[in-house]
């Protein structure tokens, strides 16, 4: 017996309609994929046009897995490839075009470059850290910069092996996490200019650090496998989980949701992202397979419109998702496309957007083939030119909510809150001040880090240890040959420790018709002594 239609049309299986033979048949069947409104679902990308790129940058082929990058309203920063140490260039956001050659650099670490990041609160401020066991402090000059800085505002000695990561503290000034291969975080308090407190529960490198956001908590990724979230300020680690089956390479923190989501690595190799409780890790929402490529996904997170991006690094894609408070968790919504691999992407604060535009996220893509750095504005279309409330709520500023001393003892505080209806473009009234000390042995918790070193990884066999000041020596030599007879042949030799250096060139140049010039140039300095030497035949 077939039973009558249905008179309400909302008890039909979404598809079928009254009165249809299928929906006698099949009342809750729906074949139909369902429609799902979402005022992002659109969101297009549109890469800048030639001319409002920066070209002619010399940008790192170091492999280390960061972005090399970073942005905030008023510059554009990128670690750069150079020999002899490590440097970054700083350029204004108006200066686009062709960079010179000689474009002056930030070249004050006597090794690469690993992580670079903007101060949250003050524009001019930013933190780098290097293969040299250093993290130092910059102050960047209204403008940008003149000439090379090679002296910085603060220089913080406290990691006994390279440091590979930093992170400022979101609602607190001058705090500042740092990440080494000797696996510790130190945090430091920029106004004493040391170290306060050490997290050492890892037991391998750390990959990724993410704060919640009121800077109450702190994720990390690690190499050994392990996902964690920490209470910064006394070490206690809250949870931990063992990801055997979804090998962990970075974490970020959902905004306010109390969710953490994860990009890594599945059993069969695949690109894999996991949606966690940052109260229970011991099993992901949700698991979701990617793709099969092999680099590593970077994941960018919109808290005002809760939107993901996934940045493959050497894609020329990103992909991006809305995450919902309910199962699915992750819908998908559409897919940039680009010919030209990313090296890594610095992503533009908040504040620093165009909002006559509808402009909810900009991306700084770094194509090391062109030696372009490309700006890529996310687009919600709107018809309409005036300012559209619904997708730009109320935002962290420039204003610090906490002193270090009152994060410290343990007050939590979340963002102060602007509106971007008017531009946000007020200046901070924060001053970096950089405290004055000696250089000394850096004890944290009664261990002195700079004696507590453990084993090297193979990545770091061979290459100059620094301590105690003393930087290493160094010999290099090259020749060639050019067409009808020898062209040239070269020596090079420095030696620099403690305060001393000395550097010694020589060449020889002569093109078939004779010797064309022979020189040596040497200096020594210490104690005040300068001099050079030339010879010219």
């Amino acid at each position: 017996m077939v039973p009558p239609p249905r008179e309400n049309p909302q008890e039909c299986g979404g598809g079928f309609f009254p009165g249809t033979p299928n929906s006698r048949l099949f009342p809750q069947m729906s074949w139909r994929p369902q429609y799902r409104s979402s005022k992002f679902r659109n969101v297009y990308g549109k890469a800048a046009s030639r001319e409002l790129c920066f070209d002619g940058i010399p940008i790192t082929k170091n492999v280390h897995d960061n972005h090399f990058c970073a942005v905030n309203a008023r510059f554009l920063a990128i670690v750069t490839e150079s020999a002899g140490g490590g440097s970054f260039l700083v350029i204004p956001l108006e200066q686009t075009g062709r960079i010179e050659p000689n474009y002056p650099k930030v070249c004050g670490h006597q090794g690469n470059v690993l992580d670079i990041k903007w101060n949250p609160f003050i524009d001019n401020v930013i933190a780098s850290c290097s293969e040299d066991t250093s993290v130092r402090i910059w102050e960047i000059p209204e403008g940008g910069l003149k000439r090379n800085m090679t002296e910085a505002a603060l220089e913080l000695f406290g990691h006994s092996r390279r440091v590979g990561l930093v992170e400022w503290h979101p609602t607190t000034n001058n705090i500042l996490l740092s990440a080494g291969y000797d696996y510790k975080v130190l945090i430091w308090n920029l106004e004493l200019g040391e170290p306060v407190k050490m997290l050492d529960c890892h037991s391998d490198v750390i990959l990724c650090m993410s704060f919640n956001s009121d800077g109450s908590l702190l994720a990390t990724a690690c190499k050994d496998r392990r996902l964690r979230v920490l209470e910064p300020r006394s070490g206690k680690v809250l949870q931990e989980a063992s990801c055997k089956n979804h090998r962990v390479n970075r974490v970020v923190f959902l905004g306010n949701t109390k969710r953490l989501l994860t990009t890594g690595v599945s059993r069969w190799n695949t690109r894999q992202i996991a949606l966690w409780d940052q109260e229970d890790l011991s099993m992901p929402l949700t698991e979701e397979e990617i793709d099969g490529l092999s680099g590593l996904l970077f994941p960018f997170y919109d808290a005002d419109t809760h939107m993901l991006y996934l940045a493959g690094k050497g894609d020329g894609n990103i992909r991006y998702y809305e995450i919902g408070s309910e199962k699915p968790y992750l819908s998908y919504l559409m897919e940039f496309r680009s010919p030209a691999p990313q090296k890594g992407l610095g992503v533009m604060p908040k504040h620093g957007l165009d909002v006559s535009a509808c402009e909810v996220f900009r991306f700084y893509k770094l194509i090391t083939l062109k030696g372009l750095i490309e700006p890529i504005s996310m687009i919600v279309p709107r018809r309409s030119d005036t300012y559209q409330e619904d997708i730009y709520p109320m935002t962290p500023g420039t204003e610090p909510a906490l002193t270090p001393d009152e994060w410290l003892s343990g007050v939590n505080r979340d963002p102060i809150l602007v509106s971007l209806k008017e531009g946000y473009k007020r200046n901070s009234k924060v001053v970096f001040k950089a405290p004055v000390r000696e250089k000394r042995s850096v004890v944290v918790n009664g261990i002195d880090l700079l004696e507590n070193v453990p084993p090297r990884t193979e990545n770091e066999v061979g290459q100059p240890r620094s301590g105690n000041g003393k930087l290493g020596m160094g010999k290099w030599e090259w020749g060639w040959e050019n067409g009808n007879g020898k062209m040239g042949m070269g020596k090079w030799e420095w030696e620099n420790g403690n305060g001393m250096g000395k550097w010694e060139w020589e060449w020889e140049n002569g093109n078939g018709d004779g010797r064309m010039g022979m020189g040596k140039w040497e200096w020594e300095n210490g104690n005040g002594k300068t001099g050079m030497e030339w010879e010219n035949g």
